[in-house]
């Protein structure tokens, strides 16, 4: 019983730490009670199935209270994602717990923190991708204390956690084996000074940032267009009309940019048609009254075709001889009618995705359809995509979830990004924390890059954050209107745009290392 409740209290500690309710403080010590559950099962050698049941019930107590709002959009797959990646965790806790049997404390304890940080890195890799609770992400609300992620990005966030659970956890070990309160007093001191610290960098690192790049007004539309009721029934000519109407709402003879959220033209729009269809010339009227200004929006685009040479893993079959791929895509309109082309490349897994589907179709049939999905694979482009304006100022734009994914926002940065662009649909989780976590993590993008954002989200909320992660301008969720701001360029690479997870990377290395010096030498007493 007592196992239990430490492990209850795991879960509650990382749920209550989460964006954007909670207080990341509790992080630094969430995995303790956990760790001593562990600890008491391998000195008292209990089975492994006692160390599983215990890490699923925390990790599940986590994952159902941070992401319970995925049920909105989808009941089964909300359950199937909550299930499966406290499973996953789990599994990391338990072959933690196989190691640890085999190793000293300190060698355990350093292949818990890296084989952890591996598992993150390869849920931001694989196609079952779901790297919404990584630990990094968990300061999305509290910016001002991680302002170095522009070193390390939020595998520094990750390590920082990890690295004062186990402090704690050693010197309550010590505390309970000598029963002498000067350990719990060090341990107070040394811990709190290695949680301040990094604190103290990152608020010097924020009051001595400064934006000097070039100040651009950005107009964002939120049309606020329900997902369930109104967005399959509306027609581009209607999402046209008011698109227009918002965008002169607020244009100004100094906007350089109008931005449109996620796959607001939406009614069966062909690729090899979009040079004539009511997207393109939309933009192109606003623009015609407003030649500074660029527009930018989301759009769902076909391309239909019958020459099976062109037939890739991402192509759908619509019948014998016919075929399509299906984008996610963003469009981008100058002043002069030039305009170009970018197609989503991370996808919601089961909603735009069927992972290894060559392997998993044939067993599980069309589940994904049954889990929310579309009936379509999303077809992606490997580049990160820059839109250039007439004056060269490049726009990265992440659409949805890509934002959610650090190293990837970098390539747009690679490729001469002066500031980014997140345009998406977060109606479709309703009025609760999901919407809200998502825009928090955008602003761990902005620290990360030091590049402003402009998000444009359908039901909202529309934001501009600054390149410290600070919300500058916003419009609240389902309002319907315009936000006029101004954002500043950089072109300026920071470390972690240079050398991406860098820190995930040695974190691999160390726990293959430390993994197969386990299990090849002799089990060492407790």
């Amino acid at each position: 019983m007592k196992n239990t409740l430490l492990a209850i209290l795991s879960g509650l500690l990382l749920a209550i730490s989460w964006p954007t309710y909670g207080f990341p403080l509790f992080l630094f010590f969430s995995f303790v009670p956990l760790l001593l559950a562990e600890h008491t099962i391998r000195k008292n050698r209990y089975s492994k199935s006692q160390v599983f049941g215990l890490a699923y019930l925390a990790f599940f107590i986590w994952n159902i209270i941070a992401t319970w709002w995925i049920y909105n959009s989808s009941g089964v797959g909300m359950w199937v994602a909550v299930l499966v990646n406290s499973l996953l965790m789990t599994i990391v806790f338990l072959i933690y717990h196989i190691v640890a049997k085999r190793t000293t404390f300190t060698i355990g304890s350093l292949f818990l923190v890296c084989f952890w940080m591996a598992f993150e890195y390869f849920h931001l890799q694989w196609q079952v991708s779901w790297p919404w609770l990584n630990l990094g992400n968990g300061f999305a609300s509290f910016t001002s204390w991680v302002q170095w992620y522009e070193y390390t990005g939020t595998f520094g966030g990750t390590l920082w956690v990890w690295i004062v659970n186990i402090s704690v956890f050693r010197s309550v070990l010590l505390f309970i084996e000598h029963n002498d309160k000067t350990i719990l007093y060090r341990s107070a001191t040394r811990n709190g000074l290695i949680i301040l610290i990094p604190i103290i960098v990152s608020i010097i690192l924020l009051k001595t940032y400064t934006e000097d790049g070039k100040a651009i007004e950005v107009v964002i539309l939120q049309p606020n267009i329900d997902p369930y009721t109104e967005k399959y029934n509306t027609t581009d000519d209607r999402i046209a009309t008011l698109l227009t109407s918002l965008a002169n709402s607020k244009i100004t003879e100094n906007t350089d940019f109008i931005i449109a959220p996620e796959t607001v033209f939406a009614d069966n729009n062909r690729i090899n048609r979009f040079s004539n269809s009511i997207a393109k010339n939309t933009a192109s009227s606003i623009l015609n009254a407003n030649p500074n200004a660029h527009f930018l929006s989301g759009i769902s685009l076909l391309d239909v075709f019958n020459d099976r040479n062109r037939i890739h893993t991402q192509t759908n079959i619509y019948k014998e001889g016919v075929y399509y791929d299906d984008y996610n895509s963003a469009f981008f309109v100058r002043p002069d009618g030039s305009s170009e082309l970018y197609h989503k490349s991370k996808l919601v897994v089961g909603i735009e995705n069927f992972p290894y589907q060559s392997v998993l179709k044939p067993i599980l049939g069309d589940v994904m359809i049954d889990l929310g999905g579309t009936v379509a694979k999303k077809t992606t482009q490997e580049d990160r995509e820059v839109f250039f304006t007439k004056d060269s100022i490049g726009v990265g734009t992440m659409i949805c979830y890509e934002s959610v994914y650090g190293e990837f926002a970098t390539g747009y940065v690679r490729n001469k990004a002066n500031f980014l662009a997140v345009i998406t649909n977060d109606a479709w989780w309703g009025n609760t924390q999901g919407h809200k976590q998502h825009l928090s993590y955008a602003k761990l993008r902005a620290i990360e890059t030091r590049r402003s954002i402009a998000r444009s989200a359908n039901t909202g909320i529309s934001a501009i954050i600054n390149q410290t992660g600070n919300i500058v301008a916003e419009l609240g969720y389902e309002k319907q209107g315009a936000l006029k701001g101004v954002l500043k360029t950089n072109d300026e690479i920071t470390f972690y745009v240079k050398t991406g997870n860098y820190l995930a990377r040695i974190a691999i290395f160390l726990a293959v290392f430390i993994f197969l010096f386990a299990v090849t030498k002799r089990k060492s007493k407790i």
